[in-house]
């Protein structure tokens, strides 16, 4: 199967400056409207064939600069069932695409919290999938409450792919590209795409994402469709500084097309799916997958623990500042057992 994927660079119009919930949820009906404008148009140039649409990281709302958990939940953060995925899901429809994106979402089984997820839309507006980020520096993540977390959802909710007519699809975010083992947790299940929503560095130089990036695509034989802001307004940050490099790599770790600054659907190529199958089938050193030794890293792995899980579950007070408590903690013990 041959279609075309399109990671679309916007700027995100971040909801910081509203007043309320009622203002804010104003701001992200007005994104979800210009999206679908753009998504038309953009397909309608690129080709009817164009199936999957990535957004950026923060197309939505932003990120909290100085709000507190409780604030920025009750200001940005939208529910699993609410009315902002269903229009998302119209948007979707409307266009017949997959539709890609990342927000910050509320779950009634951790009323205190909110989670950064990465989702997908099917064309007939379901939510397909959602990867909760596992990795942040100021947000709560499921492996924060990690034995709760497993109890609820299970292990295979944790690192998600959906098994689609485009594809095998997972979703990674943002900064999480610098960590090899979410995507090769998320290979091993058969994810043969991963859509990634940033909010990155906007720079003529390789920057550290960038390398990861073709890393992520080459270790895993995978595409790699990632889609960064095109700026962030309304906050205190110059606005282009995030800006510019959505691309789509593929399974060679070749970048088949880049998007300049600003707003734009340059970053889109081509998937074939068949070539991809039949490079991880090929016998010879390339071929990353079929030569991973697994079980030569379990116990390594298992043996050492440098970040803790459940830092939140028994927590009664818990904000912002204590992730940086948590990250000198860490340190501090890693230079005890003489790690760094």
């Amino acid at each position: 199967m041959r279609y075309k994927a399109l990671a679309l660079q916007v700027t995100c119009d971040a909801v910081n400056i509203a007043k309320d919930r009622a203002e804010a949820r104003a701001m992200m009906e007005r994104t979800i409207q210009r999206l679908n404008q753009q998504i038309r148009a953009s397909k309608a140039f690129i080709g009817r064939d164009t199936r999957l649409v990535v957004l950026p990281e923060y197309f939505l709302t932003g990120f909290p600069m100085g709000e507190s958990i409780e604030g920025w939940r009750e200001k940005a953060c939208i529910a699993i069932d609410g009315s902002i995925y269903e229009q998302l899901g119209t948007v979707a429809q409307k266009n017949d695409v997959f539709l890609s994106g990342n927000a910050y979402e509320l779950d009634a089984n951790f009323p205190d919290l909110y989670f950064q997820t990465s989702f997908i839309i099917n064309p007939k507006g379901e939510v397909i999938l959602r990867y909760r980020r596992l990795n942040s520096m100021y947000a709560p993540t499921p492996y924060d409450v990690w034995d709760k977390y497993l109890e609820i959802y299970g292990l295979e909710a944790v690192f998600p792919v959906a098994d689609t007519e485009i594809g095998q699809l997972a979703c990674i975010a943002s900064e999480e590209i610098l960590y090899p083992e979410i995507a090769r947790c998320l290979m091993m299940r058969g994810a043969e795409l991963f859509l990634h929503s940033s909010s990155e560095v906007g720079s003529p130089m390789l920057t550290q994402k960038n390398i990861a990036k073709m890393a992520r695509a080459i270790e895993n034989m995978t595409y790699v469709v990632s889609a960064n802001s095109a700026g962030i307004a309304n906050i205190s940050i110059p606005l282009n500084s995030t800006d510019g490099g959505s691309k789509v790599i593929n399974y060679e770790g070749l970048v088949l097309c880049e998007a300049s600054v600003g707003e734009s659907m340059v970053a889109n190529a081509t998937i074939d799916l068949e070539a991809l199958r039949a490079h991880r089938r090929r016998i010879g050193m390339s071929n990353f997958i079929a030569r991973q030794r697994n079980q030569l890293f379990a116990a390594s792995y298992g043996k050492e623990n440098f970040y803790p899980p459940n830092l939140i579950s028994n927590s009664t007070d818990f904000q912002k500042k204590d992730f940086i408590t948590f990250q000198r903690t860490v340190i501090q013990q890693l230079e005890e057992k003489g790690r760094i």
